[in-house]
């Protein structure tokens, strides 16, 4: 039926069926129909006519009429009146005010009762798609079932109901089939306000909806007494959790796997027989690491403070387990832990700690000019560069087994001396690569790293000024790995680098003042 045409019962009715049917406000609808008017009145009366309408949301009645403004010299007569022929309608009629000149019902043509509807679907689905929007904008990090509806380029659209969510590519599981028809549940991850509506995106491979589906099986950590600290996924395959008690005499473990591994089976069952490790979190990181790679057994575990990289040493017959499949079992350690970990034998890490020996006992005999026995000595200490030689306290030194202050303090003056003409090399090759010599006096910067900038191109204060922190440091905590990074060798922190970047630039900033 066509609203434009139909009688004031039949207005509100087909108003209050589209409102239901589309679950928006019936007076969205009523204000869809009177806009829809105003236009087919504009095409009858004229597109210069100011033309309003307006519809009884009670009785359906429509009123029609155009507005006009009184001035005192007309200078637009489809939207202006003159003050005496405004007083000729209104008494009161003053300048500046607005009469209305009612006009009479108009029959609408075929061509003209098209385009109001078109008006009023339009308005409809806007309206249909804000209400979605506002629906679901605060549902991010929900559950929610919907039905497979189609398959897109290998994207699965899901019915919601009232909406329709996309699981991507990337977030389903791989090698779940699902056809189209299947109930399946999804995390809401993302829902964005586009033009032809929301998108609702789904997942079920985020980290977040195993989380949820524990949460959804087991009541201790939906009340709380047991939280999931971290979680890491290689979806469809494996998965690790860590869990903790607030609660002493619950073990948290034992909850999440629950009678004979039903509430765990739960889990595992809809995320297509992924296999899942649950583990205890602890705060202390070498702890930590041990029970994230179970159930490889660990021997050692080394932990470098100034880097997140952690050497982690197992018996030769573990190593395979340690390391799993395709890497698989230490990927997910470190992404639960949030470290990078290096899996290495017994073996190997005996041959890598001698090495290392050597190399620090050779540095000092060379740099120190000490006896080989003294060298090593060093080493067993603990020392492991000229600067900690340099900087240690003097009374810390004197109290190793054998030396006093006098041979303490020869040491620390002769390990001074080399840190010295390390650094004239290395200012002897900067300058010979022409690098300024005011890139030196910026605080952080050693005269290696100069050496390091001018080989990569950074030769003066703008040069450097020019860079982000990322290209000078590189990104994340894998620095080392990051080509892009220009000083990425010397493990500088990302407020240190912050630092590096704003003094380069400071004489910007005085010039501006300037």
């Amino acid at each position: 039926m066509n609203p434009i045409s139909a009688n004031r019962a039949e207005l509100i009715a087909i108003a209050d069926a589209v409102a239901r049917e589309k679950s928006i406000d019936r007076m969205i609808v009523i204000e869809a129909m009177e806009e829809a008017i105003q236009r087919a009145a504009r095409a009858r009366y004229g597109a210069e006519n100011d033309i309003r309408a307006k519809i009884d949301p009670r009785s359906g009645d429509l009123r029609l009429w155009r507005v006009l403004e009184v001035v005192e010299f007309v200078e637009d007569y489809f939207k202006q009146i003159s003050l005496a022929d405004a007083q000729a309608k209104e008494k009161d009629a003053k300048l500046g005010d607005y009469v209305i000149d009612p006009l009479p019902p108009i029959e609408f043509g075929r061509i003209a009762a098209q385009a109001a509807k078109q008006v009023i679907v339009t308005k409809v689905r806007d309206a249909e798609r804000e209400r979605q929007y506002e629906e679901y904008k605060d549902r991010q990090g929900e559950i929610i079932t919907g039905v497979v509806k189609r398959v897109e380029f290998g994207h699965i659209v899901v019915d919601l109901g009232r909406a329709e969510g996309v699981i991507r590519r990337d977030q389903q599981i791989p090698r779940e089939m699902l056809r189209v028809g299947d109930r399946v549940r999804s995390l809401i991850t993302l829902v964005r306000r586009e033009n032809r509506g929301p998108q609702i995106f789904c997942s079920r491979a985020h980290p977040d909806y195993m989380k949820k589906l524990f949460a959804a099986e087991v009541p201790e950590i939906y009340d709380g007494v047991i939280e999931i600290k971290a979680c890491a996924r290689d979806p469809g395959s494996r998965a690790k959790i860590a869990v903790i008690s607030r609660d002493s005499s619950i073990d948290p473990v034992g909850a999440c796997v629950g009678m004979r591994g039903s509430r765990v089976q739960a889990v595992v069952q809809e995320l297509a027989g992924e296999k899942i490790d649950i583990i205890p979190w602890s705060p202390e990181t070498a702890t930590f690491v041990v029970n994230a790679l179970q159930p490889a057994e660990v021997s050692k575990v080394v932990i470098d403070e100034e880097d997140t990289r952690i050497e982690v040493v197992v018996p030769d017959d573990q190593l395979s387990l340690a390391i799993g499949r395709r890497g698989q079992n230490v990927r997910l350690a470190g992404m639960l832990t949030g470290h990078q970990i290096d899996i290495m034998t017994e073996a190997a890490e005996s041959e890598k700690r001698q090495k290392e020996f050597v190399e620090r006992s050779e540095l000092f005999q060379r740099e120190l000019d000490v006896d080989e026995t003294l060298a090593q000595l060093l080493v067993a200490e603990g020392f492991t560069s000229l600067e900690e030689v340099a900087y240690v306290e003097l009374a810390e030194m004197a109290e190793i087994e054998g030396f006093d202050e006098e041979l303490a303090g020869a040491l620390q003056e002769r390990a001074n001396d080399a840190i010295e003409r390390r650094e004239a090399g290395f200012r002897e090759a900067r300058r010979a690569l022409g690098v300024e010599d005011a890139l030196s006096e910026i605080p952080g910067l050693t005269e290696a790293m100069l050496v390091r900038l001018g080989q990569k191109g950074i030769k003066t204060l703008d040069d450097l000024a020019d860079l982000s922190t990322d290209e000078l440091i590189g990104k994340g905590d894998k620095r080392r790995e990051i080509p892009a990074g220009i000083l990425a060798m010397f493990n500088i922190s990302q407020d240190d680098g912050n630092a590096i970047i704003m003094a380069a630039r400071k004489h910007w900033f005085e010039e501006d003042a300037a």
